[in-house]
């Protein structure tokens, strides 16, 4: 007899409020998810765009990625992640353009404005996506419901661009009752037997953390379907493991995961990364390029006061193999050693073409940052920093005629940094 997980502990239970039978639940949580966000804004702003299929990220003579499109694309098949040339190739007639991230960064900020003033807390998982924790606020399955509805409401009334919205018992049930009416929808899933019962003859991939290769690899042994998870829990286990032991509860409608507000100060790492329009194969190149993005990471880490011991140079070569390597130095904070210990890593891997170069901080901490701050920022130490940095600016000037004074923080937007590498590339 294989395990069983009992899900009437996770329903609701009743009590009076107001003189009017309520739902009382462990947690309410609300998903709230902007309908393909990019593109939408961009026909916000541009109505000349509106029923046209919009495809966002690069065009179609560059290397690259949909970032997103609007529904008109997405009925020719294009989608988030898709290669720009197959894109081009199912949607030929479509507007392709370059994402606006100061754009998008602004306007999420307004969203997410909205959706913080109804929540006791709040969970940013993108620019347009946000779990609610409204237990406290809602105090009730109704007074979710009114939150939720506000929310669609003012985010048309304020910002001129719809949402769809999933209210339920958990992240989990929340994120798939916001994908169930998109776009412009709203769901409820109110306990976990409700969740099940939407969910228990789909295909696995409708389960949390269930992607792509895990999906292969279950359907592969047999199992397609959740209701399939359900009833072979022990094979789940044993073919995935700890992944495995998740995805059963999760089958079951099982997940007390809280709503958990992003700290940039918990990140475990900070990078930057970039793709060429054409490989590389001068890595006096890519050394350069690595100071622009050793640049960026420092000023990332720096906003948020926290230093690394740890840098890795990230390679992806023409062949699409990808690798990683690594370097402890003791401590690890400006641009300069950043690009010292990634440019050390550049010397030891395998000289062929490069397609895609990037370079992050790991083993980040603030307790290093405050026991450092003095002798970083010491007249003396600040004046060699600013001097090697200097000298490297001067060096990349020289080399391909570029005049950075006074633009030097350009750099940290990624538009403005991926036509620098671009134009360096074509002037090597």
């Amino acid at each position: 007899m294989g395990m069983r997980y009992h899900i009437s502990s996770l329903c609701s239970v009743k009590s009076r409020k107001n003189g009017r039978e309520a739902r009382t639940l462990q947690q309410i949580i609300i998903h709230v998810d902007m309908d393909a966000f990019y593109a939408s804004v961009e026909t916000r702003d541009d109505p000349s765009l509106r029923g046209k299929p919009l495809i966002i990220g690069s065009l179609p003579t560059e290397r690259g990625v949909v970032a997103t499109c609007s529904y008109e694309a997405r009925k020719f098949g294009v989608h988030s992640g898709m290669n720009i040339k197959d894109a081009y190739r199912l949607c030929p007639g479509g507007i392709y353009m370059h994402p606006n991230f100061d754009k998008y960064k602004a306007v999420s900020a307004q969203l997410h404005g909205i959706w913080d003033s109804y929540a006791t807390a709040s969970e940013a998982i993108a620019l347009d996506e946000a779990y609610l924790d409204v237990t406290e606020r809602a105090g009730d399955w109704e007074g979710a419901r009114e939150i939720a509805r506000a929310i669609k409401q003012r985010t048309r009334d304020e910002l001129h661009l719809t949402c769809s919205v999933g209210l339920a018992y958990s992240k989990t049930a929340a994120k798939t009752a916001s994908e169930e009416k998109k776009p412009d929808g709203y769901f409820e899933i109110p306990t976990a037997q409700d969740f099940v019962n939407l969910i228990l003859d789909r295909d696995v991939q409708v389960l949390y953390t269930v992607g792509a290769m895990t999906a292969e690899k279950l359907r592969a042994a047999g199992i397609r379907t959740v209701r399939e998870v359900q009833e072979r829990q022990e094979d789940v286990i044993r073919l995935l493991g700890k992944q495995g032991r998740w995805i059963t509860q999760i089958a079951f409608g099982i997940d007390d995961r809280r709503v958990e507000p992003y700290r940039p100060e918990e990140a475990k790492s900070i990078g930057r990364e970039l793709t060429f329009q054409k490989d590389v194969d001068h890595f006096e190149l890519l050394k350069d390029v690595l100071f622009l993005l050793a640049l960026n990471v420092e000023n990332r880490a720096r906003r948020i006061g926290l230093r690394g011991k740890g840098v890795t140079l990230k390679l992806t070569y023409a062949d699409m193999k990808s690798i990683t390597r690594s370097r402890s130095p003791a401590a690890c904070g400006s641009a300069v050693s950043i690009w010292q210990e990634a440019s050390k890593l550049l010397d030891c891997v395998e000289k062929r073409p490069v397609r895609l170069i990037g370079v992050s901080l790991y083993h980040l901490t603030d307790e290093e940052e405050r026991q450092l701050r003095l002798a970083d920022f010491d007249d003396e130490d600040e004046r060699e920093r600013e001097a090697e940095q200097n000298r490297l600016f001067a060096a990349l000037e020289a080399h391909y005629h570029l005049d950075f004074a006074g633009h030097r923080e350009d750099l940290y937007h990624m538009e403005t940094l991926h036509k620098t590498a671009e134009y360096m590339r074509k002037h090597f």
